[in-house]
Order: C-alpha cells, then sequence, then structure tokens
C-alpha cells in the first residue's frame, strides 16, 4: 500500500513510521525542513511547508504527482500552539488539510485519514464524550479543527475518497511533548508536587501504542469498510483521576515524591493568576472518552494499560540515559 504522512517527523508521526515499516507499504511523508536524521521506511521525503500547498507551485506539484499513485493519506500536521491566533491555526488546521484533501480526491486516493482532536468535543464534561454529542470546540485550535473535520466529510459525501476522523485525547508515551512528560520528570527527580489533597475528577487519556494499533487499523481500508465517513473517539479506557496519575507515574519511576496538601480551590486561583488557567483545568476537571463506537464497529481494542505504558515510557527512557 502507498501511504503519504504528514507530520511524520513529530512525536505520533515518528512512532507510527515505526509501526508501519516491515508491512510492504511504500511511506512517502511531508517534511518541513531538510532531514538529517535516517527514516527507516520512508521511500520519499517532500521537503516544503503543508500550509504553502496553495501558493507554493513547485510543492504543489510535488504532492499531486506523489497523490496520483497514492492509496491513503495520514494527514497529523497542525498548529497547536495556544498563543497562535483564529486565522493563523485555520490556514493550517483548516485550510491546508482541505487544499490536500482536494488533490488526494482527484488523484484517486481512496481513504483520507484525519488526526482531529478531543477538544472538537469540548475540554470538559460531567459525563463521557461520544460521537454523537454536539461538538462544542472552546479554542481555535479546536475550532479550526472541528472545520477541517466538516470540510472533509463534505468532500466525501461527494467523491468516492472516504475520510476517517480521529479524536484522542491527550496522547502519552515516548518523547511525547506537553505538560504530561514534564510531570513525569519531575516526579522521577522527587520534586515537591502541591497535589497531595485527593482530587476528585476523571479523564481519559490514549497512550501512544494504542493510538497506533487504531490509526494502523483504519489505514487498511480494504478491511475496515464500516470506518468509512466516520468520526471515532479513542481512548485507553481505563479513566483515572489526576490523583491517580500521580500515583501511577511515581510507580512506573520508583518514586518517592513528596506531595503537599495544597487546597485544589488555591492551586485554581494561582494559575489563572499566572495565566495558566488552563492547564488548571486539565489537572482539575474532568474529561472523559467513550471508545465504545470503535470497539463495536471495528473490533478495536486498545493493546495496552496505562501502566504497561508508563513502564515502556520509563524503559526507553532509563535505555536512553545509559
Amino acid at each position: 500500500m502507498n501511504i503519504l504522512i504528514t507530520g511524520g517527523t513529530g512525536f505520533i508521526g515518528r512512532a507510527a513510521l515505526r509501526a508501519l515499516i516491515n508491512k510492504n507499504h511504500l511511506i512517502t511523508i511531508i517534511s518541513r525542513r531538510k532531514i538529517n536524521i535516517n527514516l527507516e521506511g520512508v521511500s520519499k521525503i517532500i521537503v516544503g511547508d503543508i500550509s504553502k500547498i496553495n501558493t507554493s507551485k513547485g510543492l504543489h506539484k510535488l504532492i499531486k504527482k506523489t497523490l496520483d499513485s497514492t492509496d491513503v493519506v495520514l494527514h497529523m500536521a497542525g498548529l497547536a500552539h495556544v498563543s497562535c491566533s483564529l486565522h493563523e491555526n485555520r490556514v493550517i488546521n483548516r485550510d491546508a488539510t482541505l487544499s490536500l484533501a482536494r488533490i488526494a480526491l482527484t488523484s484517486g486516493v481512496n481513504r483520507f485519514v484525519f488526526l482531529s482532536s478531543i477538544g472538537v468535543n469540548g475540554n470538559q464534561n460531567n459525563r463521557p464524550f461520544t460521537e454523537k454529542d454536539k461538538p462544542n470546540p472552546r479554542e481555535y485550535y479546536a475550532i479550526s479543527k472541528y472545520e477541517a473535520e466538516q470540510g472533509l466529510l463534505d468532500l466525501s459525501k461527494e467523491s468516492n475518497m472516504d475520510t476517517v476522523i480521529i479524536r484522542p485525547p491527550l496522547v502519552y508515551g515516548p518523547g511525547a511533548p506537553g505538560n504530561f512528560n514534564i510531570l513525569m520528570k519531575w516526579i522521577y527527580m522527587g520534586f515537591p508536587l502541591p497535589f497531595g489533597l485527593i482530587i476528585n475528577n476523571k479523564r481519559s487519556f490514549v497512550a501512544l501504542e494504542n493510538l497506533l494499533s487504531f490509526i494502523v487499523l483504519c489505514l487498511d481500508y480494504k478491511s475496515t469498510p464500516l470506518a468509512r465517513n466516520q468520526v471515532f473517539l479513542i481512548s485507553d479506557g481505563e479513566d483515572v483521576s489526576t490523583s491517580q496519575l500521580l500515583s501511577k507515574i511515581s510507580k512506573s519511576v520508583k518514586s518517592k515524591t513528596i506531595l503537599l496538601p495544597i487546597p485544589v480551590f488555591f492551586l485554581k486561583f494561582i494559575l489563572k493568576l499566572i495565566g495558566k488557567k488552563d492547564a488548571g483545568d486539565r489537572l482539575f476537571n474532568s474529561l472523559q472518552v467513550d471508545n465504545s463506537k470503535a470497539r463495536k464497529l471495528l473490533n478495536w481494542s486498545p493493546i495496552v494499560t496505562m501502566d504497561q505504558q508508563l513502564k515502556i515510557n520509563q524503559r526507553l527512557s532509563d535505555e536512553k540515559n545509559i
């Protein structure tokens, strides 16, 4: 199978390449800059900024030529910086996505797999989100992702190219960017943390290995016809509170971090004061995901537990430091 991957040099993208090698696939990736490392399993690298797909004739031509012989597109490239404007998010997350999809459509691509975000559903909930819930994107990133989803589904209704949309919650695994790995490092170093009081929330996460298993499943369009033009919410299926998460991480890194008993309302106030309200929401509010549609429709199930993924994280980290 011929696969075009955008975002192939990112955290999830590199892992996806590792999952796809040695499976008789011909893989092309699009990268914004020249890559000095050897990416095993990659047959071709297109150097170019995907956001310039409509303004760069050379890039457009290269992508069109590649897509003419491509079976499936896995589109993961996107802008995720909180400080960026809605316009900046739309240019990359919506406009570039739809431009790539239109070229794919005219080139005869069979399936367009789009990595979106659970933020399309909202930032918090009192019951698990499902695919049937009315979208409620609040941040610019999520708004632009939702608009891209709508455009992709509209295109697919008028063509033979189908779309699969995946909305994961926070993805964790070796080398993950963002707050999850920062938290792991703090706990590993025994840094005192102000979370000694019980935090009664519930949050869904998705292990990198579980997300990859679902992505690989959806790329096989011949074996998953029921995924055609569907939206899927993916998670580990084991929701945890922030307190439980800290306990699991501490166990995985064999740390005895001191947890200071600071009241939650005070922590929220401090985080809001320093402009980190969003971080506070993720720490203290609930955000649950119901993954039953993927389980029932595609017979998918998570392949690792949270404890197993955390052990993989720590083992790879230890090997790196040897």
